[in-house]
């Protein structure tokens, strides 16, 4: 009766089971998988937020597939800024970035061709894939005093089936971003095995100190069919606005007919509400506002786990440039479902395991920097006495 394409495992696992029975409970829970940045008591601008949904424009519904031009104009000024030139013919609003990833899949693969993804990274790929009938092949991102695209780990299993490469920019959870060698070496395997390059930079603006070496965009590379892909869900931690974007850039060849064929795809949702695009420009343009406290959270956030980490003589902070998440590696005395049970049955602290981000090994946690402070420290103080107490 229903679609293979949805036949998901509905089981609750393990660690939900728990979870709920502690709620259930009224039992605390010092969250540090907390991604919701409007739960995490940050201090929002809300006067600029709600001012600019009150513009009479937003009464008007003046359909555009693309996106409304004054968002569209808002984009092509954010870019420039960074000093990279957009036509806003090249941008497609959409309604997320998950909306994003769903309209490249359906414009770049047919059902059953594939997509290169990163490992570890992002859980929802598979998801978004099995929905447009996708297949997805992982390469990996391997770490020795820091994360690293592993070239020859992608090379291997380039197929005729591949269509594109997808790189997270920096990558979730790891906070590694492109170096310039791996700019190069993306770009000639795309170039050479016509595969288009999707690069999802929403974390892109939250690097934690500046680094001129790094790529923090490919939007603008004109040498292959490249596809970046941002909203305001992270850059201006607005999730509930619900409102992405696609830059398509490349040869004319390619980008013309590309772009012609993602307006179609948009039109025939056109999923993105006025309100939200018209007061983009104003919310861009303040941006600072919304990005400074997140900033000064992750960075102060990751200061203070750096500085109980070098305490710790079985525990390890991965290395990170950017992001919203800590990567931890822990004794594999236990499994990682086994300790975050664990943590959260004896010291009612939540943390991800490595597993959730598909890593290649047992041996980590991921936990998020951006809870409040007195619950962060209070979390990680806990996690990492109960870490060093296992006999």
């Amino acid at each position: 009766m229903f679609s293979t394409r949805t036949q998901w495992n509905l089981t609750p696992n393990s660690l939900a089971v728990r979870l709920a029975e502690r709620r259930r409970a009224g039992l605390p829970i010092l969250d540090l998988t907390e991604s919701n940045p409007t739960r995490c008591g940050l201090n929002y601008p809300a006067g600029d937020i709600v001012s600019a949904l009150t513009c009479p424009q937003s009464l008007m519904y003046e359909p555009h597939p693309k996106g409304h031009p004054l968002a569209r104009q808002a984009i092509v000024d954010y870019y420039a800024e960074r000093h990279i030139a957009i036509d806003p013919s090249q941008l497609i609003l959409t309604a997320s970035t998950s909306e994003a990833y769903s309209y490249l899949f359906r414009l770049l693969v047919n059902p059953g061709e594939r997509v290169l993804v990163p490992r570890p990274s992002y859980p929802l790929f598979d998801f978004l894939a099995t929905l447009s009938d996708v297949g997805l092949d992982s390469y990996t991102l391997t770490y020795d005093q820091g994360w690293r695209l592993d070239h020859g780990s992608l090379a291997s299993i380039l197929s005729p089936l591949h269509r594109a490469i997808l790189v997270v920019n920096p990558n979730n959870p790891t906070g590694s971003f492109l170096s310039q060698e791996d700019r190069a070496f993306l770009v000639e395997t795309c170039r050479r095995n016509q595969l288009a390059l999707i690069s999802d930079e929403v974390f892109s603006d939250y690097g934690y100190q500046p680094n001129p070496c790094r790529v923090e965009t490919l939007a603008g590379d004109q040498n292959i069919l490249t596809f970046s892909m941002n909203g305001v869900s992270k850059l201006l931690g607005l999730p509930q606005m619900k409102l992405g974007w696609i830059c398509g850039s490349g040869p004319p060849s390619l980008i013309k007919e590309a772009l012609d064929r993602l307006e179609i795809i948009a039109d025939t949702y056109l999923s993105v509400n006025t309100p939200v695009q018209v007061a983009l420009p104003a919310w861009l343009a303040k941006r600072g506002r919304f990005q400074t406290p997140i900033l000064d959270r992750l960075r102060a956030n990751r200061e203070f786990l750096l500085a109980k980490m070098t305490l710790s003589q079985l525990c390890r902070c991965l290395d990170a440039e950017g992001g919203w998440y800590a990567v931890l590696r822990v004794p594999r005395t236990r499994t990682e479902e086994e300790w975050i049970l664990e943590l959260l049955n004896q010291e009612g602290v939540l943390v991800h395991p490595g597993y959730f981000f598909d890593f290649v090994t047992e041996g980590f946690l991921v936990i998020s920097l951006l809870p409040p402070a007195e619950i962060f420290q209070t979390a990680v103080s806990r996690m990492l006495a109960r870490l060093e107490a296992d006999p």
